[in-house]
């Protein structure tokens, strides 16, 4: 609920410290109470108009976020650290899984720093502190669109063309890195002032780019950074998951024809096999396009909705919620692109037994091992 504040037409009130005298109904009836004169311009008047949470908001979110930190840690460092090391592991399409795992990890850095600001009840370090934690969390999440953009182009390469498309390491390299410089402007250009800024949000603990400037300049960055980190990487998602299950509708279809044209029943289990693995790539497929859609929808409506609709809607709880989205996705990408790959829950049944993992044996056979040295060979 949008509460009236003197704040909005008579400027931010001055710092109330701990010494000053007043009853703490008063000195904490409104976000921004804690913010000193000469750090006012973090506080947009917009978040001054609602009360500050009460500590139990502090305290829960710091403990959810906790989890989430631990989850990641363990997840993604699990992840870098095998696929690195493992030399089964290290295959040119696994690179995008790791380069993946490494932005995800940069999410779970700014953990920390907000932690700390839940206990301080205002963001830790002012300006700077601001700035740092919204890099992390922009690299992060432009980082980890446009990878699962990449993910989609390297799945679709290698299994509609196994023979003549699949990607090799230097090829992968390239596109690893041009997903990191995909991620760097819309970072540096609010870092230097140059375009767009750095500023607090929700319960003031946490940092993003200024959604909520009403000017020419902030809505142009607003439509263009909505563009470039969300449109973009959800037009390379669909359209490669699209082509890859168009290619595999299409090979199925070659194969009922060509065992109608022979008159061989054989052919049968093969189609079974074909439809398992079309349903497999679908769900996979649909998962990845879901959890895109979760982590960056919200914060995108919220984004849009600040810099062009009714920001009377924008209340600190609701745009807190995008970035809890954010975090969790960041926790659940090692479950969805490591945890069912069955090599890679081998070395973790061999590295890791204090997790309990029970892979049971492959069976080798001289299809699979060649199939296996044939791999290692493009890779």
């Amino acid at each position: 609920m949008l509460l009236r504040n003197q704040t909005l037409v008579n400027g931010p009130l001055a710092f109330v410290s701990e010494e000053s005298g007043y009853p703490a109904s008063t000195r904490e009836r409104f976000l921004g109470w804690n913010v000193p004169p000469e750090y006012s311009d973090l506080v947009h008047p917009h978040w001054r108009a609602f009360h500050a949470p009460g500590k139990f908001w502090h305290i829960g979110l710091a403990l959810i976020y906790t989890v989430l930190l631990l989850m990641s840690v363990v997840g993604n460092g699990c992840v870098i650290w095998i696929f690195s090391t493992s030399k089964s592991l290290r295959t040119a399409s696994n690179m995008f899984i790791v380069s993946l795992a490494v932005f995800d990890l940069l999410m779970a850095a700014e953990m920390p720093m907000f932690l700390v600001s839940c206990f301080m009840e205002r963001m830790i370090g002012w300006e700077v502190g601001c700035d740092v934690y919204a890099i992390l969390g922009g690299l992060s999440g432009m980082g980890q669109s446009i990878t699962n953009a990449a993910i989609a182009f390297d799945r679709y390469r290698t299994i509609s063309c196994p023979i003549d498309g699949r990607l090799n390491s230097k090829q992968a390299a390239v596109i690893v890195a041009c997903t990191w410089l995909w991620a760097t402007p819309f970072n540096v250009l609010p870092l230097l002032k140059v375009w767009g800024q750095y500023t607090t949000e929700g319960f003031l603990t946490t940092c993003s780019f200024d959604f909520l400037t009403e000017d020419q300049d902030t809505k142009a960055f607003v439509l263009s950074i909505f563009i470039w980190a969300y449109v973009i990487p959800l037009i390379f998602i669909v359209y490669f998951y699209s082509q890859l299950l168009q290619s595999i509708r299409n090979h199925e279809k070659m194969l009922r024809e060509q065992a109608k044209k022979m008159n061989v029943k054989s052919l049968v289990s093969n189609q079974d096999k074909e439809r398992s693995v079309e349903m497999r790539i679908a769900k996979v497929a649909f998962t990845i396009f879901f959890l895109f859609l979760l982590a960056w929808t919200p914060y995108a409506t919220v984004a849009l909705m600040g810099a062009f609709g009714n920001r009377e809607l924008l209340t600190p709880v609701s745009t807190m919620l995008p970035a809890l989205f954010c975090k969790t996705v960041s926790c659940i990408d090692p479950w969805i692109y490591a945890i069912n790959h069955p090599r890679y829950r081998q070395e973790l049944q061999k590295r890791c037994k204090w997790m309990g993992i029970h892979e049971p044996e492959p069976v080798h056979d001289n299809a699979s091992a060649q199939t296996e040295k044939m791999k290692s060979e493009d890779a």
